[in-house]
């Protein structure tokens, strides 16, 4: 099981995402000031959630989950209702075997970032069955429309979200487990996106997320790659 924070209200609820092959549910905990923790709640889910994250997606200034439900192809949206509580999800396809959520920070396998410049949160999802990459535009109260996908190398695992060439919009990096490779895809307005552009890794990458290294103002990309006990750093040029 890994663990991530968000801040649902102030007692500042921890929310926890599991990644057994079992468990169909998410689960919240909320902080008391000396930091032990009230009794669990529970919240369905789809089979086998393998990601989520937390962020705004409706603009009423509480943290909603977003839950990747890898094994029954879906991503799953759970509205915060206040007090740390959450509202059933409303669940929208994804492609085969959804295994990535990001959230603000966009580095996962489910992402929430604006990728039409519309001031709404969309979800980027990485499809690890079907290898490919699920957009799907936010069209308001938290809601989403069907996902537009795009090709991908083989099992996608993870994304990450950052404008990749200085044109103010935000690209899809997408790190492909079995292809040994990251893909690039750059944004081209409206929410759509190019053909992939192509990197190989080490062995099994596993990971990706994309950060300024060398402090030149352009974002570069750094991939854990599982299979071969490494990292690699593809530095920015553009």
């Amino acid at each position: 099981m890994s663990q991530s924070r968000g801040t649902y209200d102030d007692r500042q609820p921890i929310w926890e995402k599991r990644r057994t092959e079992r468990s169909t549910d998410a689960v919240v905990r909320i902080a008391q000031c000396n930091t032990t923790f009230t009794g669990k709640t529970t919240y369905s889910t789809g089979s086998k959630p393998r990601s989520l994250n937390a962020v705004d997606v409706n603009g009423d200034g509480k943290l909603d989950i977003i839950v990747a439900n890898y094994g029954s192809n879906n991503v799953g949206v759970l509205l915060n209702i206040g007090n740390g509580s959450f509202a059933a999800q409303t669940t929208y396809p994804a492609g085969t075997g959804p295994a990535f959520v990001p959230a603000a920070d966009v580095d996962g396998s489910v992402s929430a970032v604006d990728v039409n410049g519309d001031g709404k949160l969309d979800i980027i999802v990485a499809n690890y069955g079907s290898n490919n990459v699920g957009v799907l535009l936010n069209i308001g109260n938290g809601t989403f429309a069907t996902q537009a996908t795009y090709p991908a190398g083989t099992s996608p695992v993870a994304v990450a979200a950052t404008d990749v060439n200085g044109d103010n919009k935000l690209d899809i990096i997408v790190v492909n487990r079995f292809s040994n490779n990251v893909n690039v895809l750059l944004n081209i307005g409206n929410g759509t996106f190019a053909a992939q552009a192509t990197y190989s890794t080490g062995s099994g990458p596993f990971f990706v997320t994309a950060a300024d290294v060398n402090g030149d103002g352009k974002p570069d990309i750094i991939v854990a790659n599982y299979g071969s006990n490494n990292i690699a750093v593809f530095l920015g040029y553009c």
